[in-house]
């Protein structure tokens, strides 16, 4: 059962907006010295930071909470770097809840009609010196039955494992469309040192970025 502390959370973050404010505050989980982690709900209220697949695992708690099915989608990129969202249906279309290193993968408004056009939004802003999407998969976090992975206390490696082997759908890209972004992707980080996020097309249906991120140009 959650704390009291823990159920005052989940009932003032009642909405995916109020969800991902909640995240963009909190600091990204670096992993510090080597020492990998993957917490629940549970530890990233305990410790106060959170890496993609932690913070979708927080969305998903949460979020159950206030009527929405704990469904996250998994995307595999061809340098093995993937990333985890938590996705949800609103009355407009599919929406995200995410947090990332990368300015251009974090959530996104509730307007796509299906979810690989949700996935297809992420598809640029995947580029960078090796990453690039090349399948995705939605999957609700009720297949792991009596698992514990809401409110663990320890690492729930299963999760991460389960992701891994579940069959993702493939997505086909234009090899000139990748060159071109990682063209530009590679000039730009040349010249300032940083992630770029502005020159993405459709940011209007991105939502609000964490304050670091909209710092910078």
């Amino acid at each position: 059962m959650p704390t009291r502390t823990e159920r005052r959370l989940i009932a003032r973050l009642d909405s995916p907006r109020k969800v991902q404010r909640f995240l963009n505050d909190l600091p990204y989980n670096t992993e510090p010295h080597g020492r990998a982690t993957l917490r629940s709900f549970r530890g990233v209220v305990t410790h106060g930071c959170a890496h993609c697949l932690e913070a979708a695992l927080f969305a998903a708690v949460v979020l159950e909470r206030h009527g929405y099915p704990p469904l996250v989608l998994s995307f595999e990129s061809i340098d093995l770097l993937d990333h985890v969202i938590f996705v949800y249906r609103g009355p407009r279309g599919w929406g995200s809840v995410a947090r990332s290193r990368d300015p251009g993968l974090h959530g996104r408004k509730p307007v796509f009609a299906t979810p690989r056009a949700l996935a297809l939004s992420y598809f640029d802003p995947y580029i960078d010196f090796t990453g690039l999407i090349k399948g995705y998969a939605v999957v609700d976090l009720r297949v792991l039955g009596d698992y514990d992975w809401r409110l663990s206390e320890t690492n729930v490696w299963k999760v991460e494992r389960m992701l891994l082997e579940w069959p993702h759908r493939r997505i086909a890209w234009s090899r000139a469309r990748e060159r071109r972004w990682r063209v530009r992707y590679r000039a730009f980080r040349e010249a300032h040192d940083y992630k770029p996020w502005k020159f993405y097309p459709r940011r209007d249906r991105w939502t609000e970025l964490p304050p670091h991120v909209r710092a910078r140009g």
